[in-house]
């Protein structure tokens, strides 16, 4: 099993900038794809960063130029760095990750539990 803990949620106003940070622990081998997804009231979960295990980054159009993804392959660690932070942004914010948890083994997409982020005045 694998666990993906996020941190660093939060109320901001806008145009201020906040920092998510997604550990994963537990059994892995290998993480390929990480992501951030977010999801507001009413609406449903969509993409907002993808970065390979090469660091090849996909942002969502809404989001380019303001948010950053990046990762730390020696802590399994993920990274959304949000600037310019509009509230439309507000949202719960969830990352998973695609694990492979022995040598060629199959994949497996683990799920964050979800942080807050609330953009208001």
């Amino acid at each position: 099993q694998v666990q993906l803990v996020e941190s660093g949620g939060g109320l901001v106003q806008p145009g201020e900038s906040l920092r998510l940070s997604c550990a994963a622990s537990g059994s892995i081998f290998s993480i390929y794809d990480m992501g951030w997804y977010r999801q507001a009231p009413g609406k449903q979960r969509d993409l907002v960063a993808l970065i390979t295990n090469e660091g090849s980054t996909n942002l969502a159009s809404s989001v380019k130029g303001r948010f950053t993804i990046s990762r730390d392959n020696a802590k399994n660690t993920v990274y959304l760095q949000m600037n310019s932070l509009k509230p439309e942004d507000t949202a719960v914010y969830y990352c998973n990750a695609n694990v492979q948890h022995i040598r060629y083994g199959s994949t497996y997409v683990y799920w964050g539990q979800g942080t807050q982020v609330t953009v208001s005045s």
